[in-house]
């Protein structure tokens, strides 16, 4: 009974949090983007005339902009609910209008975003607004009225997951207010692309592509595929067969097609058949002419296929894919000298300016590249763009990151980078494997990483060698075939677990878990098939054209977890709806599926995570959008599987909802994060409600959640837009309704180390540089509302001296200060007089300047010293009341110091810290002192006390600087400056380490003339005549 209180006690607490909180309570954490670079970008368009103004649509990160020729850019999609962008206009009679189309139209692969519709901009993208359509998830194209701002028509491809009716072309005519679907041919069949006809708009050409995806196959192909015509603004539609074979008697795939603007009787169509066909009509449509076939035109159909014409010359044009191929007459030949990879690789989409057809974008999946001269040389931009499929950390100080991107590597960078502010892009490596599947730190063994690929690609890469070893479990290459006839049918991103409780013991997932004892030597299968098997769902994926790639191989593994807790317990799920668990390490399973209530057939189980609290406990997310359901699914057992119960999930209505993955905290049971596939979420009460975390993180699918146990830090593996850490949850972690209620609260501090910069890296400015979190102690406290009297966050030493008083707001909710470690900074005095003969320094409106410290060779020595390792008490004083928590400062592991030698240089660190603050104060105390005298103009005797005072405040600066950094190097450098260069040296750049005799001894130099000098100021501060001259003032 006593148990069953404390359970109940802590629920209806737990609820009441939830029932008086929203996101506002949390939204001062801020998420940092770590890297590394990103790459698919699908979309581009220009300001037509103005190569200044550029905008690209990325396939999972959103918009970008330029208004610099592509030297910056900028996100400016990130306050919306999408980031998927499939489609980019820009009113060719109003620049400052531009739309957007979201979801992804380029598909070959179980991950490709859908969106919410349209979006409008009237103020060239500062701010959006959306314009419905949004059930129609995947838009292609965006075309708007030459003429009329007002006249926009959407392509829209819809889900492909199931019949819809909000397939085909959509119209509008009061600019977004109310659409009409105006073309649609039936509930399989979408648009893949849009063209207009610039001298006549009424004319129109609507290319439709019937395609179905399931997670078993994708069929592209039907008989509603193929191309048709209005010429009367959408109203009336009619099929374009004449020369093109399409339709019942010759269904065909995926087409692209675009109006030549030189002359829009001039229309090209790139046609998925057998063999991609390219035609081309003189007559507006009526006729057309197979040009050419050849496969560069259209590979992987699904994935690329779209073609466009220059803007300045009709027979000048582009088919877009794997490689871009150019012809300039007319299609009937292509240009052999032409560098298909210049303008990028895995290409789709291009913009010719209608005003200058030598300007081009291009998008693709290494991201954008432009050019000015018409593809003679082209520029690349990189944007923080990258597809993450999961994340994984390791338990180093700092820790690294992992993860496997899309169109890249498995990669590894670091948490924090300790030379500098930045991660620059050259901290990333990869580890092996390639763009699919996991990159998972050995738990036992910090110098060796394995990674993932496709086709049962694994790697055991070594950090030592910086070199991978293949130890895949079967060598035989299945590319190309169909799942059915393969020994072993290997997912896309098939799962892999490092065993935590067994040292080398690995298992990896295909229908079977295999195992290895042996680094991967050899493997033994340790499980039947854990998939239904259905021969159905392992034929030829494509459609018109065979594909196969293990991204549609159905009855495959998909995601896996050991528990934490107990060793022998391996618990698996797959891309069709099967859920299976060992207790014995493999010797026998048990087939859980039907247990589940409510699981849809056929559904993904996208992630497994097994409780660290409980053996018997595991939590699923399940995605099932591929088999046309958008719901959110997540199941918790507590008894191995043999009941289930489906978490309640209540999310602000989006057709992104679908769960990607389940976190339970590893710190805190009941504590779950959840990541959909837009959006982050956190439950306090075990999944009976949810707190939506958005904060400064992008509207992105969430691939995959960890947390770094050490430093207690969310790490998000976003599908979209890379790596982001949230430094330090344990406010979201203490948080509770007596938190709620009281009138202030200090957090705990996680554990501090006492970093060092280092030598490292060098690399220029980039837009994929990561974010460091700032140095030292992250510092989180609470207030209920703003605090009557004055908020203070003091630091004391456990000799109970007080070390650092920090700036702390007085605002209501969560705030995070971060201490740097260091004692506080020095108060600068303002020089009050210009220096001798140099009447043309200006002092300010308050008759100041700056005292100037040249910054490279001396101004780091204005950096207090970094305290030493220790115990520390942090102190809040809030609402007349204070609140203390303990903060232990522990040595970085890297360093090879003792304490001994630190605590020496921290003693060198305090003494300059002491002398430089007595060098400035002399400096003001001086400046103020000559002002007085130097006004009483005639009188001798004060003239010749500021003649002492000038040559003793010589002494101590340069007092001829005005303020440019080689003022020193023409007088010299004194006191002050001396004893900066040394803290800079000793102090700043410098390991820990004990301070030379030399570096003693210049500073019993430098502190010997600074006493003179104080001592000599004193004298001339007892002088009678200034107490006269300062009576008389």
């Amino acid at each position: 009974m006593r148990y069953l209180l404390v359970v109940l006690c802590w629920f209806t607490t737990i609820n009441l949090f939830c029932q008086s909180f929203d996101s506002k309570t949390f939204s001062n954490l801020k998420f940092r983007f770590i890297g590394p670079d990103g790459n698919r970008m699908i979309s581009a368009v220009g300001e037509p005339g103005n190569p200044m103004v550029s905008y690209a649509g990325a396939a999972s990160g959103g918009i970008w902009k330029t208004e610099d020729m592509g030297t910056t850019w900028k996100s400016i999609f990130d306050e919306t609910e999408d980031s998927s962008i499939g489609a980019l206009a820009i009113a060719p009679s109003n620049p400052k209008q531009v739309w957007a189309g979201t979801g992804e139209t380029f598909l070959i692969r179980p991950a490709h975003a859908v969106g919410n519709g349209v979006y409008k901009s009237s103020d060239a993208g500062k701010t959006w607004k959306n314009f419905g359509l949004e059930k129609t998830f995947r838009i292609s194209r965006v075309i708007v009225h030459p003429a009329d701002t007002n006249t926009v028509y959407v392509a829209s491809l819809g889900h492909t997951h199931g019949p819809q009716q909000e397939r085909g072309v959509y119209k509008t005519v009061n600019g977004g207010k109310n659409w009409e679907r105006v073309f649609f041919v039936n509930e399989n069949t979408g648009c893949s692309d849009l063209s207009i006809d610039p001298q006549n708009p009424d004319v129109l050409y609507a290319a439709m592509w019937e395609v179905e995806i399931k997670t078993w196959k994708l069929n592209s192909g039907g008989a509603g595929s193929g191309i048709y015509r209005t010429k009367d603004g959408g109203k009336t539609w009619q099929p374009l067969r004449n020369g093109i074979e399409s339709g019942p008697t010759h269904p065909v795939g995926k087409t692209s097609l675009d109006v030549a603007y030189s002359n829009p009787k001039v229309v090209y169509a790139l046609v998925e058949d057998k063999e991609p066909r390219l035609y081309r009509t003189e007559d507006g449509g009526d006729s057309w002419k197979l040009m050419h076939q050849h496969h560069g035109m259209g590979q992987r159909a699904g994935y690329y296929t779209r073609l466009r014409v220059s803007t300045a010359d009709e027979n000048t044009l582009y088919t877009i894919s794997v490689g871009i191929m150019k012809s300039t007459d007319g299609g009937k030949t292509f240009d052999k000298k032409f560098n298909q990879w210049a303008p990028g690789g895995d290409n789709h989409d291009m913009w010719f300016d209608p005003k200058n057809g030598k300007r081009i974008l291009c998008a693709h999946d290494g991201c954008l590249n432009m050019t000015f001269n018409e593809g003679k040389t082209w520029s690349n931009v990189n944007l923080p763009i990258a597809q993450m499929y999961h994340v994984a950390v390791d338990n180093q100080i700092p820790y690294n990151v992992y993860s496997n991107r899309q169109d890249g590597y498995s990669y590894r960078g670091p948490s924090r980078y300790l030379d500098g502010n930045n991660i620059p892009l050259g901290a990333w490596h990869d580890v092996g494997g390639c763009e699919s599947g996991f990159a998972q730190p050995d738990p036992f063994d910090n110098s060796i990483v394995w990674s993932g690929c496709y086709d049962g690609g694994l790697d055991v890469f070594d950090l030592k060698t910086m070199q991978p070893r293949d130890v895949r479990v079967w060598p035989q290459t299945q590319i190309g075939s169909k799942p059915a006839d393969a020994k072993y049918r290997w997912h896309w991103n098939f799962p892999m677990v490092l065993s935590k409780h067994v040292k080398g013991r690995v298992w990896v997932g295909s229908q079977f878990v295999h195992e290895t004892n042996s680094v991967g030597q050899n493997w033994q299968v340790v499980s039947p098939d854990l998939t239904t098997n259905d021969k159905t769902h392992q034929q030829n994926s494509g459609g018109i054209a065979n594909d196969n790639l293990m991204t549609w191989d159905g009855c495959t593994l998909y995601s896996m977890a050991e528990s934490p807790v107990k060793e022998g317990v391996l618990w698996t799920g797959s891309n069709d709806g099967q859920v299976n668990v060992t207790q014995d390490g493999g010797k026998t399973w048990a087939n859980v599926s039907a247990n589940i209530p409510g699981l849809p057939k056929w559904s993904t189980i996208r992630n497994i995570d097994a409780s660290n609290f409980d053996a018997g406990t595991c939590y699923l997310s399940v995605d099932a959008h591929h088999v046309n359901d958008f719901g959110s699914y997540v199941f918790k057992t507590t008894d191995f599987g043999k009941s289930w119960t489906r978490l309640k999930i209540e999310l602000s209505a989006s057709n992104s909802n679908f769960v990607n993955q389940i976190k339970e905290d590893p710190a805190q049971a009941g504590l779950l994060w959840l990541g959909t596939d837009k959006s982050l979420y956190f439950s306090p009460d075990d999944g009976k409600n949810w707190i939506h975390l958005k904060n400064n993180l992008p509207p992105v699918p969430i691939y995959g959640i960890e947390i770094q146990k050490n430093f207690r830090d969310l790490v998000i593996g976003t599908y979209g837009r890379g790596i982001y850490i949230l430094d330090d949850i344990t406010p979201i972690r203490e948080f509770s309704e007596q938190i709620k209620n009281g009138e202030a609260h200090l957090f705990s501090v996680r554990p501090t180390y006492r970093f060092q910069d280092v030598n490292g890296i060098k690399t220029d400015r980039s837009f994929v540089n990561g974010q460091n979190p700032p140095d030292g102690a992250a510092i989180s406290y609470y207030l209920k509302e703003k605090s009557k009297d004055s908020v203070e966050l003091l630091v004391y030493h456990s000799s109970g001296e007080l070390v650092q008083k920090l700036k702390a707001k007085n605002q209501p909710g969560i705030q995070r200060v971060w201490w740097n470690l260091r004692l506080q900074e020095h108060a600068m005095p303002k020089l009050l007089t210009k220096p001798r003969g140099k009447d043309w320094v200006v002092l300010d409106d308050k008759g100041e300047r700056n005292l100037f410290i040249p910054d490279l060779d001396i101004g780091p020595g204005l950096t207090p010293p970094m305290v030493p390792v220790g115990n520390y008490t942090i102190v809040l004083k809030a609402h007349g009341k204070e609140y203390n928590q303990a903060l232990s400062l522990q040595k970085d592991p890297n360093t090879q110091s003792t304490a001994d030698n630190m605590a020496k240089q921290y003693a060198l660190g305090v003494k300059l810290y002491t002398a430089t603050k007595t060098a400035l104060q002399l400096i003001g105390d001086m400046e103020k002192m000559r002002t007085v005298l130097l006004a009483k103009k005639g009188d001798r005797k004060a003239a010749a006390l500021e003649e002492k005072i000038y040559q003793l405040e010589a002494v101590l600066f340069d007092i001829n600087q005005t303020g440019a950094r080689w003022d020193i190097f023409r007088s010299g450098a004194q006191v002050l400056e001396r004893l900066l260069a040394l803290g800079k040296e000793s102090q700043v750049f410098s390991a820990d380490s004990p301070p030379t005799d030399q570096q003693g001894e210049v500073y019993e130099l430098t502190v010997k003339r600074l006493e003179e000098v104080q001592s000599q100021f004193e004298l001339i501060r007892k002088n009678p005549e200034i107490k006269r001259i300062e009576q008389k003032k």
